[in-house]
């Protein structure tokens, strides 16, 4: 489990092909190590890998072609990565609550500065377009992220100077490509929504 407060830029450095995926070689560039050991979860811009060898600043992880499917932006050496440790019971919850399982990959409309923040527009995939609301949290390459307005598939966010400065959101344009990752709410409340139509059919 995750927060979405990014706290560290990593870079893709080299990929080993697997028989089914990928063995990346992530140089995490000033992320605290000092707590993590091999097995441990590390989310790379949305995405939960898990840790399967260190040397030093250098971890590897081993990506299945499912994940490889499903997200964007661990398939290119020099590919910057948005890192975050899993929490701890003791941690604050600065975000959201984040699994690090990608729903969806959205694509961006809008990325413009207005006065010193940054507009950001997203039209996020039919699957999940409609657990996206208005105040809600949403999770865009793994930041943690309050939707300002949603219009059917499209939703808005404004980005402080902090956040882009401190993730790799600063890279996006029109046409990017990017991970999203719902309110762990939202599916909770489909699922009773779902489990009480199921009832009142078989009555």
């Amino acid at each position: 489990m995750f927060s979405g407060i990014v706290a560290a830029v990593g870079r893709i450095e080299h990929i080993e092909p697997l028989a089914d995926g990928i063995r990346l070689t992530v140089d995490t560039n000033g992320l605290d190590l000092t707590d993590v050991i091999v097995g441990d979860s590390i989310a790379h811009s949305g995405v939960c890998l898990t840790v399967v060898e260190m040397n030093g600043p250098k971890l590897k992880y081993d990506v299945s072609r499912e994940t490889l499917n499903c997200t964007i932006g661990l398939d290119a050496v020099g590919n910057e990565v948005n890192l975050e440790k899993a929490l701890r019971l003791a941690d604050r919850l600065g975000g959201h609550l984040v699994t690090g399982h990608v729903d969806g990959v959205g694509e961006v409309v809008k990325f413009a500065p207005i006065g010193e923040s940054h507009e950001l527009v997203i039209r996020a995939p039919d699957a999940i377009a409609g657990y996206i609301a208005k105040k809600g949290s949403i999770t865009v390459n793994g930041v943690s992220l309050t939707v300002n307005r949603v219009e059917s598939r499209d939703f808005w966010i404004n980005l402080i100077p902090h956040t882009v400065a401190m993730t790799n959101l600063k890279h996006l344009a029109a046409g990017s490509k990017v991970n999203l990752e719902i309110d762990l709410i939202a599916r909770y409340v489909e699922r009773m929504l779902e489990w009480k139509r199921e009832e009142a059919a078989q009555a």
